[in-house]
Formats: structure tokens, sequence, C-alpha cells
């Protein structure tokens, strides 16, 4: 079922930022942009490369006022952990969840339940806590971040102008579209 819409159920967790150990809840994910990432798990090959490139983007969304969160099933301690023994993790200024009890995982609807993993989804969530865009990768394809950009200010755009939506392959200043009778079939 699409989360495409909905709000983002309860949570509360641990997460790792900034050097401290800090209480996130959906509470935090609204009132601005949030971009939530889930990965499989610390240490591993894929997922430094993401969360990286994540963090090489994360200073221009935070210019169009979106907060990141990364995800794993991970404990807190481990992020911390993971933080302080990589090069590529310990660049990141972002929010790093821990998810050991999985429910986060299952309200996106990412868990992997055999494996007790989160799938690589990410997720735009507007300022109200409704979820706007939904990306999930098979475990071996990593994501690029730098798509978040044009999606997030396509996402703003579209909320800040009713009844225009924005085309395929839409940059910032380009044509929108204002769906009506007279468009249909011309297109």
């Amino acid at each position: 079922m699409s989360l495409i819409g909905k709000e983002v159920k309860p949570f509360t967790a641990s997460a790792y930022h900034n050097g401290e150990f800090i209480q996130v809840t959906e509470e935090n994910l609204k009132g601005k942009w949030s971009v939530v990432c889930f990965y499989p798990a610390d240490f591993t090959f894929v997922c430094p490369t993401e969360l990286e490139d994540l963090q090489h983007q994360y200073a221009t969304l935070k210019e169009l006022g979106v907060e990141v969160y990364s995800v794993s099933t991970d404990t807190h301690f481990t992020h911390k952990a993971w933080h302080d023994h990589s090069e590529a993790i310990g660049k990141i200024e972002y929010v790093m969840i821990g998810d050991p009890s999985q429910k986060i995982s299952r309200n996106f609807d990412v868990l992997n339940e055999e494996e007790g993993l989160a799938d690589r989804g990410t997720f735009i969530i507007d300022p109200d806590g409704i979820v706007q865009a939904v990306e999930v990768n098979a475990d071996g394809i990593g994501r690029d971040a730098s798509t978040l950009v044009n999606k997030i200010k396509a996402a703003q755009y579209v909320r800040n102008n009713p009844g225009e939506v924005c085309p395929a392959k839409w940059q910032e200043g380009s044509a929108t579209l204002k769906p009506s009778l007279d468009l249909v079939g011309k297109i």
C-alpha cells in the first residue's frame, strides 16, 4: 500500500547527532520539509557511499528548509561507533536514528522481515508530516542524493502554487502545467 499522501505514524527513537544522543519523534518531522533515508546496516558497503553522498547535498537541502534523518535497524550506539571509525560517516552532520525495535521501518513499510533490516527507502515529507515522495531500491543499488534536490523543489513549488503541477525533468524556474479540460490531449 502506498504511503503517498499519508501522515507519518507515531514513533519515538534514540538517535546520534553531532556528538550527542537525542530523542526523535514523528513531531520532529513536522513544521519543515524532511527527508528520511532508510538503509540496511552500519559498517556495510553501499550504505556509507549513500550516506556520504547525502551529506554532500546536506547544505543545499538545509538552504531549502529541509532536515535529513537517516535510519537503520542498528542502535544509536552503533551509529556513534560508525561515525567515530569511518571517514565517510564521520562527515555526517544530519541525525542518525536507531531503529532496533524495527517500528519505524515497519511504519514506513521498508522492513525486510526475513533479514530484520530496512530496505533502501527515501521519503520526502512535507511540513504537515505527509509523505510526498517515495523511492525504494533493492539492497545492491545505491541512491543518488542529488536527485532529491529537484524533487524537493518540485514538491515545494506544487505546495506553494495550488493548481499547478511540475512536468518530467522540471527545473526551478521552468514552465509548469495547469491541468484543465483545455490541456487534455494537447501534451
